[in-house]
């Protein structure tokens, strides 16, 4: 089988091939093509992985490419990892949102709806590269805001892209591992978790055929495992009677999130920026080893994850168990239930259909899912209301205005979407955000008329 990845220089990348080199991987990959329009990211990430690659067995075949249709051309899975403008543009989209006073973050509030703006046309166009090329292909789509990106690649693509993302499966390890489970439940029903991406909840959890979340809530001695009921504290957690996604800290806590990032010597964007030119300028360099760099720069990156949720003084301690797991196991799991026929059990950003009636049918939610050879099928879930309903209604219906605005080009809907957004306290902050966005990204000031 052969996988192609979009955004084959990315920082990223070499868990994904220590995924599908690992012996005990639950797919075999034979070929791996990585396309990147930058040839020096290219060969910076082909020096980190080569090592891989020579100590496995089970290594793929590496090919490296700046021509998407060679990298497509004859693909099972597309793995969609891309970021337009890179860090430097990420860096922007925070200190924009920030320098208006509001909520600074990549992928959650103005900076993630900018972020978006600048992502869904190129991720349409490959989309439709991908129909022409490799039109039997299944497109697996981490590109952020991941929810956004996979709902407009649906437009071409259809149930042939799924999104994915690591951070509903790592609340779900984690509460599994309070309740002393040797595994997370899985099976249909196994577990009730219902949002969108970077907005969701997981409200059930079957233990011996009864749901064990309640008693996890009701105890702060295993809530305190928890990295997301840390973040936001035990009482919160049960006052809502569900675990939160990490990211709706920036929802529940959204000045104290605004205040510690803008009082943070750099934002995340600026550390991720600095901190990754760094490493591809030593990873390059004649006699260094590229592995190892990478392995100290990933360490620092997954230590200082979220910092600006944690207790001063503690910003760099995440703890390692925090860190386990990721999207390239996930990626991996995906592709091996659909190639195999292994059904596995999965969170996925999918098409909503009736699932949660009070959404569009063509929204894309994310849900459990059974994933096996013919493809992805959510599971029917309990009726979404109060608080919950109306949050997604409404971030829902900032991204469609916000892929309408970005394929359309219009002003006007992107202006509704950042002024409608519930982290935008303003209708003419709204307006000023449009206005910065489209000084700081001059194709945003070409694109929206």
């Amino acid at each position: 089988m052969r996988l192609t990845i979009l955004g084959g220089g990315g920082f990223r990348v070499p868990q994904v091939i220590e995924a599908v080199a690992d012996p005990q991987a639950p797919v075999r990959i034979d070929e791996v093509a990585l396309y990147d329009v930058d040839p020096a990211r290219l060969r910076v990430i082909a020096r980190v992985v080569g090592p891989i690659a020579e100590r496995s067995p089970h290594a793929p075949r590496l090919t490296v490419t700046t021509d998407l249709d060679e990298a497509l051309r004859g693909t099972d899975f597309v793995f969609s990892a891309i970021r337009v403008g890179g860090t430097a543009s990420r860096v922007l989209d925070e200190r924009v949102a920030l320098e208006l006073g509001v909520l600074g973050q990549e992928t959650t509030g103005p900076g993630g709806l900018a972020y978006a703006l600048r992502t869904v046309p190129v991720m349409v166009e490959l989309a439709r590269r991908i129909r022409a090329v490799a039109p039997d292909a299944w497109v697996i789509n981490f590109t952020n805001p991941a929810g956004i990106v996979t709902e407009a690649m649906r437009t071409v693509l259809g149930d042939r892209v799924v999104g994915i993302c690591d951070t509903p499966i790592g609340l779900m390890r984690r509460a599994a591992r309070a309740l002393d489970l040797a595994e997370a439940p899985h099976g249909a029903g196994a577990f009730d978790y219902v949002g969108l991406n970077h907005l969701g909840w997981l409200r059930g959890l079957r233990v011996d055929g009864r749901d064990g979340l309640g008693d996890l809530i009701g105890d702060d001695a295993r809530l305190i495992g928890i990295e997301e009921a840390r973040l936001m504290g035990p009482d919160w957690v049960r006052a809502i009677g569900a675990l939160p996604n990490e990211y709706l800290y920036y929802y529940y806590f959204t000045r104290e999130a605004t205040q510690r990032i803008a009082a943070s010597a750099a934002t995340r964007g600026e550390f991720l920026d600095e901190q990754q030119r760094a490493f591809y300028a030593a990873a390059d360099r004649d006699g260094a080893d590229a592995l190892d760099t990478w392995h100290a720069s990933h360490r620092e990156r997954e230590a200082t994850y979220m910092a600006e949720s944690r207790p001063e003084g503690k910003e760099g301690e995440r703890a390692p168990e925090d860190a386990e797991g990721g999207y390239h196991q996930v990626a991996a799991q995906l592709m091996a239930a659909i190639a195999t026929d292994r059904p596995a059990t999965m969170i996925l950003n999918v098409r909503n259909g009736d699932l949660v009636p009070g959404l569009p049918p063509e929204a894309v939610v994310e849900v459990g899912c059974e994933v096996d050879a013919e493809g992805v099928h959510p599971w029917p879930i309990a009726p979404v209301e109060g608080h919950m309903l109306g949050l997604m209604a409404q971030v829902k219906a900032v991204e469609q205005l916000t892929i309408e605005a970005a394929l359309e080009g219009s002003a006007d809907l992107a202006w509704k979407a950042f002024a409608l957004h519930p982290l935008v306290d303003s209708v003419a902050v709204g307006r000023r955000l449009l206005e910065d966005y489209r000084g700081a990204f001059p194709e945003l000031g070409r694109t929206l008329g």
